[in-house]
């Protein structure tokens, strides 16, 4: 990471090379802290943001998918009783 790669250069040239906010390349390099084990405790790192993502997505599917099941398996019963 050329912010951590380049203390002697400050956060105000490093922001203007790379045409971010200031704001956002502190976060890149805070993430990137927690990332090699050197963030605060109980922060997520990258890798478990996505991990964290993918499960909500795959939660999400999932209660759709009980929703449709539990639809069809009352449609069908309701048949049987015909």
């Amino acid at each position: 990471m050329l912010a951590r790669s380049s203390p002697h250069r400050n956060v105000t040239e490093i922001v203007r090379e790379l045409g971010v906010r200031p704001e956002g390349l502190r976060g890149w390099v805070k993430q990137d802290r927690t990332d090699r084990g050197e963030g605060r405790p109980g922060e997520l790192t990258s890798a478990e943001r996505e991990e964290l993502t993918r499960l909500r997505r795959q939660t999400v599917e999932q209660q759709k998918t009980i929703e449709i099941l539990r639809k069809a398996a009352a449609y069908f019963a309701a048949e049987t009783t015909r």
